[in-house]
């Protein structure tokens, strides 16, 4: 049994992204294809013992980067981040400047907001909605990289097309 993605877009995605003022088509779809590739939309720890958690199949590494090299130089976002984090979390996050990495698992809203800031401080472009082998080529270079196992035809035979039609 997996999740049903259609629900998590409607759900999750789609509003997380536009609460953040963070929505595009392409951004959803992006995300929606990395879930897609990096989880199967099932999987919330790595398989075969990797460290990726959530979804989104986020490295811890990756995840504490994100808030000590960009995060930290944009006090707005963090600070909208935080209220979006448990209060049990907050105060650990308030002294030790990263949540803890299981937010990533528990927590839809933060796993979507992280997965899309990580994509949000490359310095190129999304490709367009709808070129879904462009998104694919995107992931792979700035989520998977090139020592990363998936491949651009992985991620497009996976992509949630239905979703999209």
């Amino acid at each position: 049994m997996s999740l049903d993605l259609g629900q998590f877009r409607d759900l999750v995605v789609r509003p997380t992204l536009k609460e953040f003022g963070m929505y595009s088509e392409a951004a959803e779809q992006l995300l929606m294809g990395t879930i897609a590739q990096e989880s199967r939309g099932t999987y919330l720890k790595q398989l075969g013992n990797g460290p990726a958690l959530g979804l989104f199949q986020m490295e811890p590494n990756t995840h504490e980067d994100i808030w000590l090299n960009y995060l930290k130089y944009r006090p707005t976002t963090q600070e909208e981040l935080l209220a979006q984090v448990p209060s049990a979390s907050h105060d650990y996050a308030l002294m030790h400047h990263v949540p803890p990495h299981e937010e990533l698992v528990s927590n839809l809203k933060y796993a979507t907001i992280m997965c899309r800031l990580h994509y949000r401080r490359v310095p190129k472009s999304l490709p367009k909605a709808g070129d879904i082998e462009g998104l694919a080529r995107y992931w792979k270079e700035h989520y998977n990289t090139a020592l990363g196992a998936g491949t651009v035809e992985e991620f497009c035979e996976n992509f949630p097309k239905e979703l999209y039609q």
